[in-house]
Parts: C-alpha cells; structure tokens; sequence
C-alpha cells in the first residue's frame, strides 16, 4: 500500500506533462491519463475517499479555467484521454463524466467533420472493415484504442464498443505478433521494443478483463495474450526487470515495460488466466526489482523516453533514460492496485 500512496501523491503534486520541457502544456498527454487512471483505480481499491477527491478535484477545471488543456480526439494519443472522465463516472455516477468520456470512445469510431475529402475517403477503408479511422498498426495503438473502448462498454453495457476494440486487436495481432510471442513496433519497425510489448500486454488484459466469454474473438485474444506471457517470462533478466528491447542482451534495463509486464502477469494470476505456481514468482521477482529504481520522492528511473517507430536497432538502444516520467510512474500504479485486488 506504501507503495501505490507515494506515487499517486507524487502524481498529484505534478504540474499537467511535467514529464515534457518546462513549458505551458497544449492539452492533456496520454502519459499523464495512464497515470491518473492507476491513482483512480488505486484510491478506489484502497478504498481512500480522500485521495479519491483529489484527484477528482485535478480534474473539475477542465469543465472551466482549464478546458482548453482538453485534447481534441483526432488521435490515438489523445482519445485514450477519455479513461478518466469514464472512469470517475463509474466511481461516482455524475453524468457530466460520462457525458465527456462518451464523447471520446464515439470519436473513434467517427470520421471528424472538418477533415478533407481525400482523408475522409481514406478513413472510410477502415471503418468499412470495422477499424477505427484511427489505426496505424503500431502496438501503442492497442492500449490506447482498447482502454477506453472497453471503459465505455463499462459504463454503458453496450456490446458495440467491447466488440469493435475486440476486433480491432484481432487486426493487430494477425499484423504483429511474432513466433515468439512479442509484437514489432509496426510492421516497418521490426523490433520488439519493451514498451511497445508493455503497451500490447496491459491492452490484452484491460480487454480480457472485460471481455464477456460469448464473445468470438476472446479464444483468439486470450491464446495471443497467453503466448506472449508464455516467452516472456524466459526473456526476463535475473534482476527481475525486462530490457529496452527485450530479446537483446546489450539493451539496458526498462522500467515502464517491466511494469506493464508485471500489471499483466498480477492480473492473469488474479484473473485465474495464468497458473499461479508459475507466474507468481515471476511477478514478484519483477515487482522487487523495479522498487529497486524507486526513489523517497516516488520516482521511477530508467523509463524510456517517447518514441517514435524506426527501422533502425541502434535507434532503440540509444534511447534516453528518464526518471519520473509518467510513461513509468502509470503501470507502476497499476500494479499497486492489482496486488490490492481480490483474486
């Protein structure tokens, strides 16, 4: 319980995209989203009002001073903002946030009216195969477009937005998904970079964990997520984290998809998905090693900084090393509401 307190107080007392260059920030980052949803879901489990009225405190001025830090959802990165407002919904059933979370999980399905024809046209191939207009194969994609597909088949009960973010990851997988089990960044980025796999295994499981069992595509997904958990567990260091690019030696240890890994395993397990004598050693072996790069104030070191898809391995390698950065701070939150779940 320490642990998910510190980093949620820690997030509270940031500035909006504290992680980026001291400047006033645009809109909302899906850094900062991720992180918020994992104090959310950590206030809640722990059952703290207090810290629950904080962040929902952090959150009232984008309906006034501050609704121009909004983002406009023409994008995945910025869509997946409507989490928040859908989940603070189900905490606390005020219609204004469902009413704005509504509003992004549509969008996604919806081709924005100010967008040339030419573009419309374009977008219009993937909405007549059942994609967002959103699509472009990359593995970030299948947190960003899942999360808040699956928040808004929470909040409403409507099937159409659990099975379209099914489909959709099914698209994915036929596209990315390695032998081994891991995911390329995109099909002209050839690499199985960690936080691009971490953003595909937390995906998985916020999908699977929702997923009715009448749905068709869940044995597909849930034998993906199952491969995937499958090799990376022997593609985990002896220090209990996972590396920049997983399947390489020379890659320095990474943060952020060591816990998103680690989510994924504490979930599987909870989840009765994974067999327990197996998965929990691993994710109690990943849990102690990453709260050896926490430090007093509740930073977490060693996060790669965003990153954009290259076909280039050196690219990857040579990415810089962050401390504090919220794309690390987030699934660290995850994992502390998971370990408080019942099984």
């Amino acid at each position: 319980m320490t642990v998910g307190l510190l980093v949620t107080n820690r997030f509270l007392d940031c500035p909006h995209n504290s992680f980026r260059p001291p400047q006033p920030p645009k809109s909302i980052t899906y850094p900062e989203v991720c992180a918020w949803y994992g104090a959310l879901k950590y206030a809640e489990v722990t059952g703290n009002n207090e810290l629950s009225k904080l962040l929902e405190d952090r959150f009232l001025p984008f309906f006034g001073k501050e609704k121009h830090l909004v983002p406009r959802p023409y994008h995945v990165d910025y869509s997946v903002f409507g989490t928040i407002p859908l989940e603070m919904y189900l905490q606390t059933k005020d219609q204004k946030y469902f009413d704005m979370g509504i509003r992004f999980a549509d969008a996604q399905w919806s081709i924005p009216s100010d967008s040339s024809q030419k573009v419309k046209e374009k977008y219009q191939t993937f909405l007549d195969k059942g994609l967002t207009w959103q699509t472009r194969y990359w593995i970030d994609d299948m947190f960003m477009i899942t999360m808040v597909q699956s928040k808004a088949y929470e909040a409403t009960q409507n099937a159409e937005y659990i099975n379209r973010a099914a489909h959709e990851m099914v698209v994915y997988l036929d596209t990315l998904q390695r032998d081994n089990g891991l995911f390329y960044h995109s099909p002209d980025a050839p690499f199985f970079w960690g936080r691009g796999n971490g953003w595909m295994a937390a995906g998985m499981t916020e999908l699977l964990n929702k997923l009715p069992p009448t749905n068709a595509d869940r044995a597909t997904i849930m034998d993906s997520y199952l491969k995937m958990m499958e090799n990376l567990r022997h593609y985990q260091r002896d220090n209990g984290l996972w590396g920049q690019l997983i399947d390489s030696q020379e890659a320095w240890d990474e943060t952020s998809s060591s816990a998103m890994f680690t989510y994924a395993m504490i979930m599987g397990v909870k989840k009765g998905w994974l067999k327990k004598s197996i998965y929990t050693p691993v994710a109690r072996k990943a849990w102690l090693g990453l709260l050896t790069y926490l430090n007093a104030q509740g930073d977490i070191s060693n996060v790669c900084e965003g990153t954009n898809r290259k076909n280039d391995y050196q690219y990857y390698l040579d990415r810089k090393s962050k401390t504090g950065d919220m794309h690390g701070q987030a699934p660290l939150l995850w994992c502390a509401w998971a370990l408080l779940q019942n099984e």
